[in-house]
């Protein structure tokens, strides 16, 4: 049948849990956002907002993978920690504690070539400020919205939007369901990264379902929370195009 997604296959030794991070949906939209939407050539930087998140995670190693140079955006020294260790980034800044603009204005002179964003609002105005000729705005989530309940709740619009025109560069969305088709494939080389080691990933497994409510109640907290752990309690729709995914 056209379109039909076939059962995830786990290689010999692998966790059953990994249809549920890398090999699900998390991998799945960080892997076709980057390379369908960002087109990475070797030698980009590329700059991911929410990059200690199950996805924006994801989506920072594979343009490592493929040869760019990667800038993680997080919150907490201790993400910040894992993405230039185990993750592989470049650089980390601490929104928490660091001036985003002018942190990515030093680590990017020459211009954001790639913006995977997964927050939305004052972090991406800042990053359509230092996009550089020709680049790529991948818009994934919007983490800066997620709890607005009312319009006056939503984050400024960007005022920077008009820099795509003046950097004849591109932005977009998606939706992960439109790639369907080619799920295989997406799980297939994400399997082979794992499986080499060039791939790493976090869970946060809590057995048992008297578990539940309370993971469920760590799995909603107010955001702009991000973590880089993949939950496997209760998943819930964030947002519209994003995958369901406890962060």
């Amino acid at each position: 049948m056209k379109g039909r997604v076939s059962p995830t296959k786990i290689a010999p030794g692998g966790s059953l849990t990994l249809p549920l991070s890398v090999l699900g949906v998390t991998g799945l939209t960080a892997y076709f956002g980057l390379l369908n939407i960002g087109r990475p050539p070797a030698g980009d930087t590329v700059v991911v907002s929410g990059a200690a998140g199950a996805t924006g995670s994801i989506a920072g190693q594979i343009a490592r993978i493929h040869g760019c140079r990667v800038i993680g955006i997080a919150g907490g020294p201790e993400k910040c920690a894992w993405l230039t260790g185990e993750a592989g980034c470049a650089a980390a800044i601490d929104y928490k504690a660091e001036p985003v603009a002018d942190t990515l204005r030093h680590l990017c002179p020459e211009g954001i070539n790639i913006f995977f964003d997964n927050v939305g609002g004052a972090i991406l105005d800042v990053a359509l400020a230092l996009i550089a000729r020709k680049a790529r705005v991948v818009l994934c989530g919007g983490i800066s919205r997620y709890n607005a309940e009312t319009a006056e709740d939503l984050p400024p619009e960007p005022k920077n939007y008009f820099n795509l025109v003046f950097q004849r560069a591109r932005m977009e969305g998606f939706l992960t369901l439109d790639y369907a088709p080619r799920f295989a494939e997406a799980e297939h080389a994400l399997q082979r990264w794992l499986t080499a080691g060039q791939l790493t990933y976090k869970e946060d497994i809590q057995p048992g379902f008297t578990n539940a409510p309370k993971t469920l109640l760590r799995s909603t907290a107010p955001f702009p929370v991000a973590s880089n752990e993949s939950r496997t309690a209760l998943p819930r729709q964030l947002y519209p195009g994003q995958p369901c995914q406890l962060t």
